[in-house]
């Protein structure tokens, strides 16, 4: 067994499933593998060990329905848990699926599918810890960065040079970190890897048709790589629910421009950035979120942004729309809202290089 391999604990109420579960885990992935025939027993187990991964039955001989899952939950909110039923029930599926379980397996059990879920839980319960320690060094970071100027400050006079090279690998290191945080939220969707390095293609070739200068056209480039930034304070269950959004669903979703802005806040080197990334969902018709701006009281790099990120949208898959739309009629949807959703001198200049990305 791998010193470091991945934990995952099965409360299974029959011994011979979970046996077999256990010899398959192991021997396909090398992964360390806790087994528990009641719910009790594996709550314990839960509480005392840290686990990347949880099989569970959905309904427990001591602990029917949703309870063991809430009560994992509480233990810890970040575990992934994979729940199988003993029979088809769509009406159940979708309760499962509220509790914010990260996939459901139904009897009879195919292993192919069982093993594929859980290397891909165990690389986002992976990816959601990286999460936590970035966010962490980020606020270290913050705390480090406002000593390091107010020092500065103090020998402005006889360290110009040396403060703005320091300055410099600051900003540098910040923005690299934030960016591989940007990154790692990206990837807690497959179908959203590289979303924003794509959104940022697309709208500097936008940004560079309408003549805009290189500092302007860089701001763009880095309020592109981060305008998802907010998505961090979003739930799994609603990021990556496959089905409709209820209306406290969708007004997570729409805290993310916002809840980016406040992240990078105090960064106050980002404040051209942070304002993108507040607009990046503002409409031209003003029907856009969070603050319902209109036309040209939205920041032009807003505006090509919002462009570039729907257009990346309509032509990538989605948890909740499996087949992307075509390049030909992403271009008519960009068209058809042009001076309504979208600010009509953007969508001529996107329809511009748009054959060439």
């Amino acid at each position: 067994m791998p010193e470091h391999a991945a934990r995952v604990l099965l409360i299974i109420d029959d011994p011979a499933t979970a046996k077999f579960i256990r010899e398959k885990l192991i021997l396909s992935g090398g992964y360390s593998v806790y087994a528990e025939t009641s719910s009790h027993r594996g709550l314990d187990t839960f509480r005392h060990n840290g686990f990347d991964v949880v099989i569970c039955k959905f309904n427990m001989p001591d602990s029917p329905g949703p309870d063991l899952i809430r009560q994992l939950k509480a233990i810890d909110p970040d575990c992934i848990i994979i729940s199988f039923l003993d029979e088809p029930n769509p009406a159940l599926v979708k309760d499962v699926i509220r509790l914010g379980v990260y996939d459901i397996i139904v009897k009879p059990i195919n292993l192919d599918k069982l093993l594929f879920l859980v290397r891909k839980g165990v690389d986002l319960h992976t990816m959601t810890m990286a999460h936590r320690r970035l966010l962490q060094s980020l606020q270290e970071n913050n705390v480090f960065l406002q000593k390091q100027n107010t020092l500065l400050a103090k020998r402005i006079e006889e360290s110009t040079r040396n403060l703005t090279k320091l300055y410099e690998d600051l900003r540098q290191t910040y923005m690299r970190t934030i960016k591989v945080l940007a990154q790692a939220i990206d990837a807690r969707d497959h179908y959203t890897h590289k979303h924003s390095e794509n959104v940022a293609k697309y709208a500097v070739a936008i940004a560079e048709q309408l003549g805009l200068a290189s500092s302007d056209i860089e701001l763009i480039r880095d309020a592109c790589e981060l305008h998802d930034l907010g998505k961090i304070g979003v739930e799994d269950s609603v990021l990556l629910k496959p089905s409709s959004l209820t209306e406290e669903e969708w007004a997570q979703i729409k805290q993310h421009p916002m809840t980016g802005a406040q992240i990078l806040e105090p960064l106050t080197f980002l404040d051209g950035i942070i304002d993108l990334i507040k607009q990046h969902h503002e409409r031209f018709d003003g029907s856009g979120y969070p603050e319902g701006k209109t036309g040209e009281e939205i920041l032009l790099g807003a505006r090509i942004l919002h462009v570039a990120d729907a257009y990346e949208a309509m032509v990538s898959a989605r948890s909740y729309r499996k087949i992307p739309l075509s390049k030909k009629d992403a271009i008519a949807e960009i068209k058809k809202n042009s001076g309504k959703q979208f600010d009509p001198k953007v969508v001529d200049a996107f329809l511009k290089v748009v054959d060439q990305l």
